[in-house]
């Protein structure tokens, strides 16, 4: 008798068990697998303190702003330059003895890593373009491993650059409007994808941070590939 009666819970036991593994364990992959679509960022997803007031309000179809520049070989660079593709942008200066060495080398690292891969490419923006001249970034780019077609480093009209900073990439906090005192300093990189759409920001001093970036670059070239 009890010989059945053991027979008769283990029963209900696996019974319970079989259930539970057919509707749960989905569940828990699903809730446990990697992500596979990343954020777009619009001014109101942003800290307040990195967006302009007028942008604040913006829930949706924000894209980077159109530019105007001029990269380390005396070439002006457009977004017609990124046209289809997916890029990384920062903003450094050339007399930088903090953090932009080290922004330098990650960001060298990195066009490293998609050297074989044109649909990324890199920009990098000074923050003092009227003492970051042509011979200066195109000896800067040399001293840091940047390639031709790869990697723009870029000077251009001051003040249209701390706008394409404050109002398009939200990249530091401080307020400005590019005057001739107005300077700013950040370590943010931004991910950008092929609908000038921002899809992520990283430290650009932390190379746990490269390893996210390269993460999230191979998820939005397979969401934008489907």
């Amino acid at each position: 008798m009890e010989l059945i009666k053991f027979f008769k819970k283990s029963k209900s036991t696996l019974i319970f068990l079989f259930f539970f593994a057919l509707f749960f364990i989905p569940v828990l992959y699903f809730l446990s697998k990697p992500k596979t679509v990343l954020p777009v960022y619009n001014p109101a997803d942003v800290n307040p303190r990195l967006v302009d007031d007028q942008l604040k309000h913006i829930t949706k179809n924000h894209k980077i702003g159109d530019f105007t520049l001029v990269n380390q070989n005396g070439n002006t660079i457009t977004q017609e330059n990124f046209k289809d593709k997916i890029y990384v942008a920062d903003f450094f200066f050339t007399r930088c003895q903090t953090i932009c060495p080290v922004m330098a080398v990650n960001m060298s690292e990195l066009q490293n890593y998609f050297i074989d891969d044109d649909e990324i490419k890199f920009l990098s923006h000074s923050v003092t373009p009227v003492m970051d001249s042509v011979p200066m970034l195109k000896d800067y780019a040399e001293k840091k491993g940047a390639i031709d077609g790869k990697w723009d480093l870029t000077t251009g009209d001051k003040k249209h650059i701390y706008n394409l900073a404050r109002k398009s990439y939200f990249a530091v906090l401080d307020e400005g409007d590019g005057g001739d005192q107005d300077f700013i300093h950040t370590e943010q990189f931004i991910l950008v994808d092929k609908k000038k759409q921002i899809r992520g920001f990283y430290d650009g001093t932390d190379k746990a941070e490269m390893e996210r970036i390269i993460n999230d670059i191979a998820i939005l070239k397979k969401e934008e590939s489907e």
